[in-house]
């Protein structure tokens, strides 16, 4: 099996990157990742890290998928995601909901143990890992590895889990996939700057569709469907999401504006992924059972 090392990491998603390695449409890839802090935050006594210029949100590839067309979307199928066995969490007085709370950086390291990490004497928490950094390259200029947008990247989005399949926009020959950034655990917001950060190995299937009309980022998870969507403001994020799957809906069940807008207002549900990165990212989910009893399967 093709595995793209943790030494293959970038601090960009650019289309002028060159590839890490080449897969054909259909096969499995196993990512190695670093931490969003590039492994280098590694005890409390030392909250800046190890090293004098630690790469920001490090993400490893890009990974070159043949047969996968401008136009095209990238079908990734998260087969499986096994971290470290610790990871790391971190203060910040310049950036997060609580910055103001902080006058320097403060950092704790957690165990996992059996899928769990202890909290406190008190608290035993389990875990869920995600992927916080996972997108393609885009067609313009490059964005950094710490941005979410059209192309996906720092999205932060829960929902990026082990048995999930993400559809991102192949905006260059090859779409050049990058994935990074883990969290053990993260809860929506990600209010105070960062989850549980660790690395590990994620292993997806990659293949090229052709003519899907999904409005990308699109994500599969746990039987829900949803628009991912990153933009200045919650506001504009929001509307972004809502009105992307509504127009989604409104397709894959036949249904006119009004009928969608109900059912948009009777299922969906609209979540905030992450509000500490340069842009904003929100969710919205349908689903996927309803859009099926009208006939719809995903591709």
């Amino acid at each position: 099996m093709l595995v793209i090392e943790r030494d293959k990491v970038r601090g960009i998603l650019d289309r002028h990157v060159e590839p890490a390695a080449v897969c054909k449409s259909g096969e499995t890839v196993i990512f190695q990742t670093r931490d969003c802090y590039d492994d280098s935050v590694t005890s409390p006594e030392r909250p800046l890290g190890d090293r004098e210029d630690p790469m920001e949100n490090p993400a490893t590839g890009p990974l070159y998928v043949e047969g996968a067309q401008v136009g095209d979307v990238l079908k990734v199928e998260i087969l499986n995601i096994v971290s470290r066995s610790w990871g790391v969490m971190r203060s910040s007085p310049v950036a997060g909901v609580f910055r103001e709370d902080f006058d320097s950086r403060m950092a704790r390291i957690f165990e996992f143990q059996d899928g769990k990490t202890v909290f406190d004497n008190r608290l035993t928490l389990d875990l869920d890992t995600m992927i916080g950094v996972i997108g393609t390259a885009p067609a313009g200029e490059g964005v950094t590895t710490d941005t979410p947008g059209e192309h996906g990247g720092n999205m932060d989005c829960r929902k990026i889990v082990k048995g999930s399949v993400l559809y991102l926009p192949v905006c260059v020959p090859g779409a050049l996939l990058s994935i990074g950034d883990l969290h053990g655990l993260m809860g929506d917001g990600e209010v105070m700057i960062c989850g549980l950060e660790t690395g590990g190995e994620v292993t997806v299937r990659v293949t090229a569709v052709k003519g899907s009309g999904l409005p990308t980022p699109f994500l599969y998870c746990r039987g829900d469907v949803m628009t991912v969507q990153s933009a200045r403001t919650l506001d504009e994020a929001g509307d972004m999401a809502a009105k992307a799957m509504k127009d989604f809906v409104k397709e894959a069940a036949g249904k006119d504006d009004f009928e969608a807008g109900m059912l948009m207002s009777l299922l969906s549900n609209m979540a905030v992924c992450q509000v500490v990165d340069p842009l904003k990212t929100v969710r919205v989910e349908f689903p996927l059972r309803v859009l099926e009893a009208y006939g719809y399967h995903l591709p």
